[in-house]
């Protein structure tokens, strides 16, 4: 194996290992509606040229006019390539009518006209069905891979296979690389996935990644997975203030760079108020940044920063809203990490990590997605400022079931306190790593210009919490 083919999208080709051998055999699979042909018409583009001709044959599944009207309104579709550096063959009549051994000799003789170096059998799995016994199909296939190796092309096979096909059906058994695509619901939502399942003579990005289809291709999100890092990495020493004083006091002079802070408290404590002083305080030293809320919307957010004399319209703030609805949470890690390293951020908000959670589903999966996105942020000396959701709106007697407050450097407890007739707010902060604090309980209000932080409570009003 000597060369790699791109599939002209930066992101696949890395979990791809940099790409598809280019003289090797891969499969696409997937149930139907996945975007096997749109990935394989992808790869076609990407990498087809008057030097490197490709060939793209449809056989019984679907008719080639169908696959070219399709492939017309996709972004990368260049219509002068056709029958110049890239030719369309339909097979399927052919194969219908004569069966495989008519369907070899001319496939054979098209790949000796056009010479390609790239060959696409949409769909290969229907070629099953024109074999009179299982025995007839394993010679048929033995022949058939070893006549399109003998050119040197790469050869792309899509098929509508599922799971259950993959120790079934010989054609896994001579594949090169494996490409699953699959729809799964979860609950209400759809969610596509991509997973290689096989890559010959390379490494590559395990495991399931979301994509999303559009006529731009496939846009693949890879799952983020941090593994340990034992080499060390270089941090500043000038600590990051909260926006807030007396919080800065209580937490040891700030927080460190490139630390995370887990806020917990439950609903209109002011969670997201306190993270919008941690923005704006550095936003005002020359620190862009990044609000990335799943909450309220730009219109909303603003509203609620100009409550408090500031704008997100600030040059050294950059605002990143999703809807909690059809998240793919791949799709906003890579977006947020992408935005806050293209944006020169310093410090990132998200709003909330209730959100995630339930756009994820799994407990475990969530807690990797936490792990993964805190250390990455570290390690790009990013501070980060997480808000959640508690149940308990008095006596909070947990902060998560997902261990979230382990991963968190800091861990900051906002909550109400019976006090009489009067309802009040208190804060705590139950953690800071590598630095002195003291786990009090002091009050605070929260008004035109922020929070204020006051004194402790008594120990009279604490024990009417």
């Amino acid at each position: 194996m000597s060369g790699r083919l791109s599939s002209g999208h930066q992101r696949l080709d890395g979990v791809l290992g940099g790409g598809i051998w280019d003289d090797a055999l891969t499969l696409i699979t997937g149930e139907p509606g996945t975007g096997k042909t749109l990935l394989a018409q992808q790869f076609v583009f990407a990498n087809a040229s008057p030097e490197r001709r490709a060939l793209y044959v449809s056989t019984v599944s679907e008719p080639l006019h169908k696959i070219l009207r399709y492939g017309r309104t996709l972004t990368f579709f260049k219509e002068e390539a056709l029958d110049n550096y890239v030719f369309y063959e339909d097979l399927g009549g052919l194969l219908d009518e004569r069966g495989l051994p008519a369907f070899v000799e001319r496939l054979e003789s098209v790949v000796e006209a056009r010479r390609p170096s790239l060959v696409v059998i949409d769909s290969f799995k229907a070629v099953h069905a024109f074999a009179r016994e299982p025995g007839d199909f394993r010679w048929f296939l033995h022949d058939f891979a070893g006549r399109l190796s003998s050119t040197g092309a790469a050869s792309l096979w899509v098929g509508e296979y599922g799971p259950e096909d993959l120790s079934r059906e010989p054609e896994f058994a001579v594949a090169d690389a494996i490409i699953s695509l699959s729809s799964t619901m979860s609950a209400e939502r759809q969610m596509r996935v991509l997973q290689v399942l096989k890559l010959r003579g390379s490494a590559f990005h395990s495991g399931q990644h979301g994509y999303r289809l559009s006529e731009r291709g496939l846009d693949v999100f890879p799952r983020l997975a941090d593994v340990a890092v034992q080499d060390r990495y270089p941090q500043s020493d000038v600590r990051a203030t909260s926006g807030i004083a007396a919080l800065d006091a209580m937490t040891g002079e700030g927080y460190w760079p490139g630390s995370s802070t887990l806020v917990a408290g439950p609903s209109g404590v002011g969670k997201t108020v306190m993270g919008l002083s941690f923005i704006f305080a550095g936003a005002t030293n020359g620190e862009r940044g990044l609000i990335a809320t799943l909450q309220e919307n730009p219109t909303q957010l603003a509203r609620t920063a100009a409550g408090f004399g500031w704008s997100i319209d600030d040059p050294n703030v950059v605002v990143h809203y999703r809807a909690s609805v059809d998240l793919y949470v791949d799709q906003w890690v890579h977006e947020v990490l992408e935005k806050a390293q293209s944006s020169g951020v310093q410090r990132i908000m998200v709003d909330s990590l209730g959100d995630l959670a339930f756009a994820v589903g799994d407990p475990v999966r969530f807690r990797e997605y936490v792990y993964s996105f805190v250390q990455r942020c570290s390690r790009l000396g990013i501070s980060v400022y997480l808000t959640m959701e508690v149940p308990d709106l008095f006596d909070v007697s947990r902060l998560s079931e997902s261990g979230i407050s382990n991963m968190s450097d800091n861990v900051v407890l906002l909550q109400y306190v019976r006090s009489e007739s009067a309802v009040r707010r208190a804060v705590t902060v139950l953690k800071t790593r590598a630095s002195l604090h003291e786990p009090e309980i002091r009050q605070y209000t929260i008004g035109p210009s922020g929070i204020a932080i006051g004194e402790r409570f008594s120990g009279a009003e604490a024990a009417l919490r």
